[in-house]
This record gives C-alpha cells, sequence and structure tokens, in this order.
C-alpha cells in the first residue's frame, strides 16, 4: 500500500496538524537520539498517529530549507532589524513609525504592559537577586525555599496500592 502524504501548509483552522508545532518538532528531535521507531516516537512526542510524527519531520524540514533559503538571498536577522529600524528612522507617516516600533517591541517581547505588582511579577528580578546572592555567598532568603508538606501515611499507602495496580495491568 502506498500512502501518498500531503504537503504541510501552515495555517490557522478548526484541525491542529497544519498549526506550527515548535515544541513538538524540539522534542522530536531530542526523540530521534533515542529511537528511530515512529510508535515510540509518536509516543514520546504525544501525537495521535504516526502520520503526525511524518507531518512534524517534513516540518522540521521545511524551517531548515526555509532558513538556508533566507540566508541564500541575504535575509538575516541583522537585515530584517536594520529595515525595521529604517522604517522608524525615515517613515513619512506617524502610524508607519510607530507600526515599525510595534514590531519591534513584540520581537523583543515588550508588547504586553501588565502590572507586575498586581500580576504578582518581579519574579525575574528576584531569581537575579537570588543567583546573586548565591555567587556573594548570601542565604538564599526563606521565602523562596521550597518545603515540602509531609504525605500523611495513608495517602503515601494508597499512591503505593495504585502503583502496584498499574504495574500489574502491564507485566
Amino acid at each position: 500500500m502506498i500512502q501518498k502524504l500531503k504537503p504541510v501548509i501552515f495555517i490557522k483552522g478548526q484541525y491542529g496538524y497544519n498549526e506550527q508545532n515548535t515544541t513538538q518538532q524540539i522534542m522530536l528531535l531530542k526523540a530521534l537520539r533515542i529511537t528511530q521507531d515512529p510508535k515510540k516516537l509518536r509516543e514520546i512526542i504525544g501525537v495521535k498517529s504516526i502520520a503526525d510524527v511524518y507531518r512534524t519531520l517534513d516540518k522540521i524540514a521545511m524551517r531548515k530549507e526555509y532558513h538556508s533559503a533566507l540566508a541564500k538571498f541575504g535575509i538575516t536577522f541583522d537585515y530584517i532589524v536594520g529595515n525595521i529600524k529604517k522604517e522608524i528612522d525615515t517613515a513619512e507617516k506617524s502610524s508607519e513609525r510607530l507600526m515599525a516600533i510595534n514590531i519591534l517591541l513584540k520581537s523583543i517581547g515588550l508588547d504586553k504592559y501588565d502590572d507586575t505588582e498586581i500580576a504578582g511579577g518581579g519574579w525575574e528580578e528576584a531569581l537575579l537577586k537570588i543567583s546573586e546572592g548565591k555567587k556573594e555567598g548570601v542565604p538564599i532568603s526563606a521565602e523562596y525555599e521550597v518545603v515540602q508538606p509531609k504525605i500523611p501515611e495513608e495517602v503515601r499507602l494508597a499512591k503505593e496500592k495504585e502503583r502496584q495496580e498499574g504495574r500489574s495491568l502491564y507485566e
């Protein structure tokens, strides 16, 4: 039986197989180091069928070819950022300049203006302070230490019983 696989086109739609799946592509590349078996790869990356594994491999190949084609024609990150900056500096309409600035802000992740006090933000700065404190020999503050609660004995026994039943199903 000959399989006729369809080409991959990235669109938004009702079904997810045409969407860009960068996470699954990265997982597939790592899984390929372990095994080449499509059935095992399907399980590892969490897709429904083996055709999805092949579709993901096609997307990886297309992305690689696309990047090499961009480089061949001189389209690099420097080129893109340079043209955005040129648009910001030389656009006649202020709306065009603002759109170029908005594109630049989105590319560096500053397009959302969440209030860090309300959203509980500032965790990046807190982690930086902790890592700097470790370098200087300052102990980590107690508010960032994770204390694991003690599991009650009955819950631990129930989990162990569940594990034993699970093992017996697959043996």
